[in-house]
C-alpha cells in the first residue's frame, strides 16, 4: 500500500475511532462519508446496506455522491446483487455490473460486521458499496483494513449498550427490590424488631417483611427467604415470594396453608431455579411469649433463653419450596420470656467465609448472642453485620446478607 492510501487509512481508522455515535447506522454514514469526501481515495459514491434477517433482504439506508439514484429504503436480495453473498469468503469484491439503466458500472463492495447464518448461507450484517473513477488492489486493501476496525467498533459500541441497558435495567430492579423492603425497626407490643439486607451484586434473592393482618393488632408476621439462584434470577423470585407473602397476609390465610400453596406456585413458575427456602413466624399478643413459626428448609433461627443462657436452633418444619408439589408444611412454637432474642438469618451469614475458607458458622452466631443478648434489636443486628463482614473481607466467596432480630423487652 502506497504512503498516499497509508496515511488516508489511518487518518479514517483514527477519525472512526475517535467519535462517539448514537447508533451503528450514524458511524457507517460518517465512515461511508468520509471515504468519499476524501479526494486520494478517488471515490465517487457509496451506499449502506442493513441484512433484514428475516426475510433475508437487503434494505438501502444511506447512499451519498454519484451514485445511480435509488430510494432508501430500497430492498435488493443476494439474488438481485450477487456479491452480497460473495462478502462472506472474500470480505471485499470488485464488481463490474449494468445500472437498471443499462449502463456499464464497476463497484467496490466491503462487509462488516457479524456474519450471521441464513438458510443462504453466511451474510454480513451490513455491507459498503463505494464507485470510484478507479479501483486499484490498494483502495481494496484499504477497505479490507477500514472494514475490520469497524466491524470491531460496531461490536464495542453494541457491548456498551447492551452494557447500558443492563445498568438501566439492574437500577429499576434495585428501585423496585428496595421498595420491597420494609423500613428497618418495627415494634409489636413487647417486642423490638429490627432488620438488615445487604445484596451481593446490585440485586439479590434475599427478603424480609413485616405483615400485619388488616384489622388484627393481636399479631404480626414476620418472613425472611432465600432464593438459591444468584442475581437478577433471583432477584425475580424475591419479588414473586413478597407479593404472595403480602397477598396471603391481606386474606388471613392460615400459616401452614400460606407456606404450601406458595410452594406450589413456585413450582409452577419457576421451572428451573425455583428452590427458595422460607421462614416464617407469628408474634403474638399471648402474655407467655408464644411465637408461631414454619420453617420451609430455611437456616434454623437461634432462640436465645435469656433466663438460662441456652441457644437452640429452630429447626424446619417443611421442605425447601419448590423442590416437589403438594408439600406439606406444619406449624411449631417456642415461648419468648421477657430479655429473649430470635435471630433470623439467611445462609450468607452463618457461611460467609474469610480468606482462608473458613466459615463463620452457627458456633459463632452462638457466642455472639451469648455477648450481645442484653442489647437491643438495633445494636444486636447491626453488630452482627460488622462481625460478618470483617470476618469475611477479602474472602474470594460472597452472598447476599440479611439478619433479623427480634427482642422481648
Amino acid at each position: 500500500m502506497s504512503g498516499r492510501y497509508q496515511r488516508s487509512t489511518y487518518k479514517l481508522i483514527d477519525h472512526l475511532l475517535s467519535q462517539t455515535h448514537a447508533t451503528p447506522l450514524d458511524m457507517l454514514r460518517s465512515l461511508v462519508h468520509d471515504i468519499v469526501e476524501d479526494d486520494r481515495f478517488v471515490v465517487t459514491g457509496g451506499r449502506i446496506w442493513e441484512l433484514d434477517p428475516v426475510d433475508e433482504i437487503y434494505t438501502l439506508r444511506h447512499q451519498e455522491g454519484e451514485v445511480e439514484f435509488l430510494s432508501e429504503g430500497t430492498r435488493r436480495s443476494t439474488t438481485d446483487i450477487p456479491a452480497l453473498s460473495m462478502l462472506a469468503t472474500t470480505r471485499t469484491v470488485v464488481v463490474d455490473a449494468k445500472t437498471e439503466a443499462g449502463h456499464a458500472r464497476t463497484y467496490s463492495m466491503v462487509g462488516v460486521g457479524d456474519l450471521q447464518r441464513r438458510q443462504q448461507g453466511r451474510l454480513f450484517q451490513y455491507a459498503l458499496a463505494f464507485t470510484a473513477k478507479e479501483h486499484s488492489d490498494e483502495f481494496t486493501d484499504t477497505l479490507v483494513v477500514v472494514g475490520g476496525v469497524a466491524t470491531t467498533a460496531l461490536r464495542t459500541m453494541q457491548a456498551t449498550q447492551r452494557e447500558h441497558r443492563l445498568r438501566r435495567d439492574l437500577d429499576q430492579a434495585w428501585e423496585i427490590q428496595r421498595g420491597l423492603v420494609p423500613d428497618h425497626a418495627t415494634t409489636f407490643r413487647e417486642y423490638d424488631v429490627y432488620g438488615i439486607s445487604s445484596p451481593d451484586a446490585v440485586v439479590g434473592g434475599d427478603y424480609f417483611d413485616y405483615l400485619a393482618s388488616p384489622g388484627d393488632d393481636e399479631r404480626l408476621s414476620i418472613v425472611v427467604s432465600d432464593a438459591a439462584s444468584k442475581g437478577m434470577p433471583a432477584a425475580v423470585q424475591a419479588l414473586f415470594v413478597s407479593g404472595a407473602m403480602r397477598m396471603g397476609a391481606g386474606f388471613n390465610i392460615k400459616m401452614s396453608s400460606l407456606v404450601g400453596r406458595l410452594n406450589d406456585l413456585i413450582y409452577d413458575t419457576f421451572p428451573l431455579e425455583r428452590f427458595v427456602s422460607l421462614f416464617l413466624c407469628e408474634l403474638t399478643s399471648s402474655s407467655n411469649g408464644l411465637v408461631l413459626y414454619v420453617n420451609a428448609g430455611h437456616c434454623p433461627p437461634l432462640h436465645y433463653s435469656a433466663a438460662d443462657g441456652t441457644c437452640r436452633g429452630l429447626q424446619p418444619t417443611g421442605g425447601i419450596l419448590g423442590i416437589v408439589e403438594e408439600q406439606k408444611f406444619h406449624v411449631e412454637n417456642i415461648n419468648m420470656d421477657h430479655g429473649d432474642v430470635l435471630l433470623l438469618f439467611t445462609d450468607g451469614i452463618s457461611e460467609a467465609q474469610d480468606v482462608h475458607g473458613t466459615i463463620f458458622g452457627e458456633a459463632r452466631l452462638r457466642t455472639f448472642l451469648a455477648e450481645h443478648h442484653q442489647s437491643d434489636a438495633r445494636q444486636i443486628a447491626l453488630a452482627l453485620m460488622d462481625d460478618v463482614v470483617t470476618f469475611s473481607a477479602g474472602a474470594r466467596y460472597t452472598d447476599d446478607r440479611t439478619v433479623v432480630v427480634i427482642r422481648r423487652r
